[in-house]
């Protein structure tokens, strides 16, 4: 939503991640305004939508136990309270360039992917 930017069919020259390993590569890189919509950037508080972005990444952590209740997500949401600094996430895939676009091969370690194609 802040991306304003669907996850199937997200495209970036400079990689082949779905829009949740590009936002990713983002925040890793402390590069996260640039996933922002420019109208949105242009409209709104910054630092509620970053916070926005860190409670989502949040929510997306490879292991369960470390995603926060939905609880504890209005209370994120809703106060000053700290955050934790979010850990990578539990599953994007990176798009084969040499088969279909459709294809997708696993970036988080334990994962697997079935995809199925028609005729």
């Amino acid at each position: 939503m802040l991306s304003r930017k669907k996850n199937r069919g997200f495209s970036h020259p400079d990689h082949h991640l779905n829009l949740l390993g590009h936002a990713w590569i983002l925040w890793i890189e402390d590069k996260p305004l640039e996933l922002i919509d420019k109208t949105l950037r242009d409209s709104c508080t910054i630092s509620e939508v970053l916070r926005c972005l860190h409670v989502a990444l949040l929510c997306v952590q490879r292991v369960p136990e470390d995603r926060p209740s939905m609880s504890s997500v209005v209370l994120m949401l809703s106060s000053d309270v700290t955050l934790p600094p979010p850990k990578q996430p539990g599953f994007y895939t990176e798009r084969s360039v040499s088969g279909s676009p459709l294809r997708t091969r696993p970036c988080s370690a334990n994962n697997s992917i079935t995809t199925i194609e028609a005729r």
